[in-house]
């Protein structure tokens, strides 16, 4: 197939799932490419600074001549707002020349891709930071139906076992989909395992934030393993 793509993806230095589940999606015919961020816990101080580091890391990736990049820390774009989250993509945009998306952003464009409204979220977040991605959501207009999180900051150490027992938790009668949130959170195994066993679509952060990367550059192929957000929207 040859060589057709290499995406940018900006991380947490502790964060060793993303670039693994991108490049599994990816396959053989795109590169992935990450520039990390000092990150060693998951404070709103921390967190917030991982932001503003942001414009440096993707000035570096641009030196690689990637075809487009990903702010990959989901938990730190929900901080902002959901306006400030697009201005953040816009202004890394202009300062590279690159399509830039972050992943926060591209999860609120999943979610309305596949037409829901009403989600229910799984996460390995705290009470507070759960908290922040239920206020980000809501802000965008979905209405958050229910919620549940691990209450742990070791979020690469859970089991898939674990995270697919979350995530059929999380679902009621009148859910539209299903959010699992955390790029360092490990989903790909399970996605397309919930999606038959609820008959909803499910939104990751990995999944979201690589389709929206793809999207941003006009890429809209289907990728096996990516669940229905890939095939249907």
């Amino acid at each position: 197939m040859g060589w057709e793509l290499k995406l940018g993806i900006i991380v947490p230095s502790w964060n060793t799932v993303m670039e693994y589940e991108w490049q599994r999606l990816a396959g053989e015919g795109i590169s992935v490419h990450a520039q990390r961020i000092r990150h060693l816990a998951d404070t709103e101080a921390d967190l917030a600074w991982l932001g503003t580091q942001a414009p440096a890391a993707a000035e570096l990736l641009s030196h690689a001549k990637v075809d487009a990049i990903c702010y990959g820390c989901t938990a730190s774009g929900f901080l902002e707002t959901p306006a400030d989250d697009l201005e953040h993509e816009a202004a890394l945009t202009r300062a590279t020349g690159i399509p830039t998306v972050a992943s926060s952003a591209s999860i609120v464009r999943a979610l309305r891709a596949v037409g829901a409204t009403r989600i229910s979220v799984a996460s390995p977040y705290e009470p507070w930071l759960n908290e922040r991605v239920r206020q980000h959501l809501e802000a965008a207009g979905f209405t958050v139906v229910a919620m549940k999180g691990l209450g742990t900051q070791a979020h690469g150490s859970i089991s898939t076992e674990t995270v697919r027992a979350l995530a059929l938790e999380v679902v009621r009668p009148e859910t539209q989909a299903i959010f699992i949130s955390c790029s360092n959170f490990r989903t790909l195994d399970i996605l397309a395992q919930v999606e038959q066993a609820t008959g909803l679509p499910v939104i990751t952060s990995n999944q979201a934030a690589l389709w929206g990367t793809l999207r941003a550059i006009g890429d809209r192929r289907g990728m096996p393993g990516a669940g229905r957000l890939f095939t249907d929207a």
